[in-house]
């Protein structure tokens, strides 16, 4: 594990330092465009969501130009240290491993409730088995709480193994899970909502301080004019408010 940390700080090094001496204004966004209502791949092909819609904004109050990337959570970290992209925003919590490896903006949203669902409300999610997307602040939850964790690596398949009967129920962000349970009679959530990380935060490199504190000014201005929570009311209507 200490090996791999110094071996992502490396490269996390080599690629901030190419993009500080690019002097470039273009930064490229990396999402997952997979997780509703954060990010998703609308009709037409575009990343769509509450983070396409903060993430422009962010880069205008910046005076940044923004370009973005899709990429499949389990390497979205990797991806970023390599270079691949400039930022993570992707519904992507604030956790102290995770901030070994990489850097974090100001958080944009408070810790969001994970809930548990289910196609019964007494279904086992103590001692049963629990589906979660892998790499997740659930899934690591999971795995302590002393349920049998079973991880996937989309969070549409974490729903298809409780259909399935693979797993006994889910455990995600409350705001993707919703809107599931609302149009599905046979889903249900249960009373047992849980608190985790600390808040979402946009990624980026250790090396890309100013672009990190470009970002944080922005959200800040956002936090303070109140446009940000507008775009939490319409988004996340179930998320606590800044």
């Amino acid at each position: 594990m200490k090996k791999l940390i110094l071996t992502t700080a490396a490269l996390a090094l080599t690629a901030g330092m190419t993009f500080a001496g690019s002097h470039a204004t273009t930064v490229r966004m990396g999402t997952e465009g997979a997780y509703p209502p954060y990010n998703f791949i609308n009709d037409a092909g575009e990343v769509d969501g509450f983070e396409r819609e903060l993430g422009d904004e962010l880069c205008k109050r910046a005076e940044l130009t923004c370009e973005w990337v899709t990429n499949d959570w389990d390497s979205i970290i990797p991806n970023l240290v390599s270079g691949n992209y400039d930022t993570i925003i992707a519904g992507m919590s604030v956790t102290d491993e995770r901030d070994e490896v990489i850097d974090f903006t100001t958080n944009y949203t408070q810790p969001d409730p994970s809930s548990f669902m289910a196609m019964s409300m007494d279904a086992d999610i103590k001692g049963g088995v629990v589906a979660a997307q892998t790499g997740t602040i659930q899934a690591s939850y999971i795995a302590s709480m002393g349920a049998t964790l079973v991880e996937f690596a989309t969070p549409d398949e974490t729903v298809a193994a409780v259909r399935s009967g693979e797993a006994d129920a889910v455990l995600a962000d409350k705001s993707f899970l919703l809107p599931i349970a609302e149009a599905d009679s046979d889903m249900m959530m249960l009373d047992a909502d849980v608190l985790i990380g600390g808040g979402v935060g946009m990624g980026i490199r250790e090396s890309d301080n100013e672009l990190r504190d470009k970002f944080t000014a922005a959200i800040d201005s956002m936090k303070a004019d109140g446009s940000l929570n507008e775009l939490i009311t319409k988004w996340l209507p179930e998320a606590e408010l800044f």
